[in-house]
């Protein structure tokens, strides 16, 4: 298991756990970022501070520090 922010672009990966507080939580989740969801890693932003990610068919994009609070699991 690692967290969101680690993953390599081009990588799918499942949310194992969301660890963010909130009202963060509720903002991830309303984005569809709950438990079993698949995430794809798109690309990295300048400085690695921002990520996109395709999350249900919806592309997101994440700051290093909401991504490091979502525990995932790479789907091989």
């Amino acid at each position: 298991m690692s967290i969101l922010s680690d993953v390599n672009i081009g990588n799918l990966v499942v949310v194992s756990e969301n660890n963010a507080k909130n009202p963060l939580k509720e903002r991830l989740l309303s984005l569809g970022i709950t438990n079993g969801a698949y995430i794809e890693v798109l690309r990295k932003g300048p400085k690695n501070n921002l990520t996109v990610y395709r999350i249900r068919g919806a592309m997101i994009a994440l700051r290093s520090e909401e991504a490091s609070l979502i525990n995932v699991s790479l789907v091989i």
